[in-house]
């Protein structure tokens, strides 16, 4: 009895020990300190999800504000909404950078500037509406004429750039975007296309069916929306394509696949499925490190020719000769991590609680085994180069 007890008392005290290893071997990881502006104009709750997920990298990986030598905070170190308590007041403040600012201070200051999203907050994400509209009046959000100017700065510098999804449409100007995609090497065609777990708009499902988008759909189509399965809704303006797993997908859930250098290089999962927003871009003279792919059946195929689309685009460019501007075609910096494990040394080797290994399909792969070493990969060659000179 008292060996059986033994056992157990060694056990959890091992069990004990090893986060608090985990912890100190962080503590005492060597600081990476580096100026990186993060732009966040999505952000209409406390979550910030569409920047958290970067944040946590950095300070999972050491990496600290040059100026304060402290870990990057999710809540504070970002330019965007930031919402105040209590949020029953619908309250927020702004933090923006003036034109001396995205011209001199920022460029001047910083190594690295990652827009993650500027969509931006419109009147139905801060008063929440049953059936919103597809579009409603504009809080906060689009891509400006600052941002023009500081992405420029930054490319004549050399710095490192980073952009997402949805930094080409709406509510951003047709001028605004086309000078960015002039600027960094990219035609956007207006296509844009979500996963959705199931097409019934009466199923009860994370991100369901909006109600526009069945009356658009009707409208162009002159037919009722009768999808049930899971699916891939692709718009375009007044366009709008559906996808639906059975007749027209073998697997509605897109991948994303990764060339094998980039796999070997960075240690990036040569697939991975995806399940949120992305954009069909044209990557011209830009080179492409991963792409995605939709499981289309022939049937698709020929629907998809018909509007000049096909089932493979790209996910990740990459500028070909200085290999510091990469846009990516997803909204992949949406992950609402528990932003506790950053300080954990190893926490990703917990692979059967934070993800199953077995399954492929598991869309929580998509940070632990691509986001994330995706991002490592990119500050890590970077980091290394500049203070190597």
């Amino acid at each position: 009895m008292k060996k059986a007890l033994l056992i157990v008392v060694i056990i959890l005290a091992v069990l004990l020990a090893l986060p608090v290893i985990s912890l100190l071997r962080w503590t005492f990881q060597a600081k990476k300190p580096i100026g990186i502006v993060i732009v966040d104009k999505t952000v209409p709750s406390l979550d910030r999800e569409k920047h958290k997920s970067f944040s946590w990298i950095m300070t999972n990986n050491r990496y600290v504000n040059k100026e304060t030598n402290s870990s990057y905070s999710y809540r504070k170190n970002y330019y965007g909404i930031h919402p105040t308590r209590p949020l029953r007041e619908k309250k927020w403040d702004n933090v923006r950078y003036n034109m001396e600012e995205a011209i001199n201070i920022l460029p001047e200051n910083n190594e690295a500037v990652y827009f993650t999203d500027t969509y931006g907050v419109t009147f139905s994400d801060w008063y929440p509406a049953i059936n919103p509209p597809r579009r409603t009046r504009k809080l906060e959000g689009a891509l400006n004429d600052m941002d023009n100017y500081l992405i420029q700065e930054m490319k004549t510098k050399n710095r490192l750039i980073l952009l997402e999804y949805n930094t080409f449409d709406w509510p951003t100007g047709e001028f605004a975007s086309f000078r960015l995609q002039e600027r960094i090497g990219i035609r956007w065609g207006g296509w844009t296309g979500r996963y959705f777990e199931s097409l019934d708009t009466l199923a009860k499902i994370k991100a369901p069916i909006p109600l526009w988008m069945t009356q658009m759909y009707r409208k162009q189509h002159k037919k009722q929306w009768t999808f049930k399965n899971p699916g891939i809704v692709l718009l375009k303006d007044k366009s709008i394509l559906v996808l639906e797993q059975g007749d027209m997908l073998t697997n509605a859930v897109p991948l994303i696949n990764t060339d094998s250098t980039w796999v070997a290089k960075w240690g990036i999962a040569p697939t991975v499925t995806f399940d949120q927003w992305f954009d069909i871009i044209d990557p011209q003279q830009n080179t492409v490190i991963s792409k995605f792919e939709l499981r289309t059946t022939p049937q698709a195929d020929t629907l998809l020719s018909t509007y000049g689309l096909a089932n493979e685009f790209p996910a990740v460019v990459m500028d070909p000769e200085m290999k510091r501007t990469f846009y990516f075609s997803g909204d992949f910096c949406h992950t609402n991590i528990p932003y506790w494990t950053a300080r954990f040394n190893g926490v990703e080797k917990l692979k059967g609680f934070l993800y199953s290994s077995k399954n492929p399909e598991d869309l929580r792969r998509f940070f632990w085994v691509y986001y994330r070493p995706l991002i490592e990969g990119i500050f890590g060659d970077y980091y290394t180069e500049i203070n190597n000179k």
